[in-house]
């Protein structure tokens, strides 16, 4: 990812840019052919001479056209014509955010390979769920990895939405009219480069573009924080049902040789947070003045290499976290002990409901058994017996049945069914 947005790549597209243009421009019998085919041959760079030419120019795009120029000779009076500077920033940005992303792309596949993995491993074994941190009512580990594998393909196909909305470039001119330069050579080149000509433009891209790009880096960052918060609080000490691998040699605090700590998890949350103001960043790219303002500009040369390089990281540390996810189902069972049976309470009240009575009494019933479970050593089952309105309806036997976990889970296979998981 890195090498996406180094000088030697911009500078290797922006010349195949002015090359293809002029290409283009011979074959429209603009400029002629011989010249084409010289600045081609001969067309080459030094990044180092271009940075130097730049301490006299402070403009980029001349200092490399002179650089270039100071190679092909005579004939390249021809490069850059009816071309603006930012005919070349912006499809060389364009092309360089279509290579960022298909890399994104195979992170996110990469990703849910090894989600797909590990959801299939753990299916069906039990954990408890949990509302406002309380624990609510079982699911399974495989559930929750798998609610994981469908939050991280939407963000596969948020990436592959939005890419035919930034592979698009420009090659009109000052304003966007195509005064100086025939839109053929526009089209030409794009092609090329495989993007699509802009159907209107200023003299930039419109940063809405953009904008959409960062805001779903910002929601895969979002989810990958999202997640990397759901394994740290896993890994309290007092929870301790996953924990991301501890190697060999690996410390954990400088004062306590005790400590195994979510540092990953804790480093992803972290980068999320510069990708969402990253995000923002863009947004306020989008209202330029007119045909078009600079202010963009330096926003983009920090905004878009360090999200699209945080993002590569994140995806794939996030992968390594899960592949190498230490899990213990029986911690697991443990939490699931904790409170009595608890979570069997909705199971009695609807089965109430079912054979007669009234919602409310039903609630009430079951309320007074499980609070009387939160204060006491006696299992829900237990008191729910000892409820006589619970009793008048069910038996122990028909009780028991209702707190099992076998009802939670029945239709776990068809969730992974319908994911494509199973």
């Amino acid at each position: 990812m890195r090498a996406v947005w180094t000088d030697q790549r911009k500078y290797e597209i922006w010349l195949e840019i002015e090359v293809s243009a002029c290409e283009a421009m011979a074959e429209l019998g603009l400029i002629p052919a011989e010249d084409a085919a010289e600045i081609r041959a001969k067309g080459r760079f030094e990044v180092s001479a271009i940075d130097e030419i730049e301490k006299r120019t402070h403009h980029d795009v001349i200092a490399f056209l002179e650089n270039v120029a100071s190679y092909v000779g005579p004939a390249a009076r021809w490069m850059h014509q009816g071309l603006t500077s930012s005919d070349v920033l912006d499809t060389t940005l364009a092309v360089q955010m279509a290579e960022a992303s298909d890399l994104l792309l195979g992170d996110l596949r990469e990703l849910l390979d090894v989600l797909a993995r590990r959801a299939k491993e753990f299916k069906m074994v039990p954990m408890i769920g949990r509302s406002h941190g309380i624990h609510a009512e079982p699911i399974t580990f495989g559930l929750k990895l798998a609610l994981m594998y469908d939050e991280f393909s939407r963000s596969l196909e948020r990436l592959q939405e939005v890419q035919p909305r930034i592979r698009v470039g420009k090659l009109s001119g000052a304003v966007g009219t195509h005064a100086h330069l025939d839109p053929k050579v526009e089209e030409s080149v794009c092609r090329k480069l495989g993007l699509k000509a802009a159907v209107l433009s200023t003299q930039v891209l419109q940063r809405d573009r953009h904008a959409e790009f960062h805001t779903v880096l910002a929601l895969i960052a979002s989810s990958i924080d999202r997640w990397a918060t759901e394994f740290r609080h896993l890994q309290r000490t007092e929870v301790l049902e996953v924990e991301e691998y501890f190697s060999p040699g690996q410390k954990g605090s400088s004062a306590m040789p005790h400590k195994r700590n979510p540092i990953t998890g804790e480093k992803l949350s972290g980068l999320a947070r510069v990708v969402r103001s990253n995000a923002l960043a863009a947004l306020e790219n989008v209202p330029l003045w007119h045909e078009r303002d600079i202010s963009h500009s330096s926003v983009e040369r920090i905004i878009m290499p360090d999200s699209t390089i945080l993002v590569n990281y994140m995806l794939v540390t996030l992968r390594k976290l899960v592949d190498r996810l230490l899990v213990y189902p029986e911690n697991m069972e443990r939490n699931l002990q904790l409170t009595k049976g608890l979570y069997f309470s909705q199971s009695v009240l609807l089965e109430l409901t079912r054979r007669g009575m009234e919602r409310k009494t039903a609630y009430e019933a079951v309320q007074r058994a499980a609070m009387a479970t939160w204060q006491g050593a006696v299992s829900l089952q237990e008191n729910l017996s000892a409820e006589a309105e619970v009793s008048a309806l069910l038996g122990r036997g028909e009780i028991e049945r209702l707190c099992s976990l076998g009802i939670h889970f029945a239709h776990v296979e068809e969730t992974f069914r319908r994911l494509g998981l199973a």
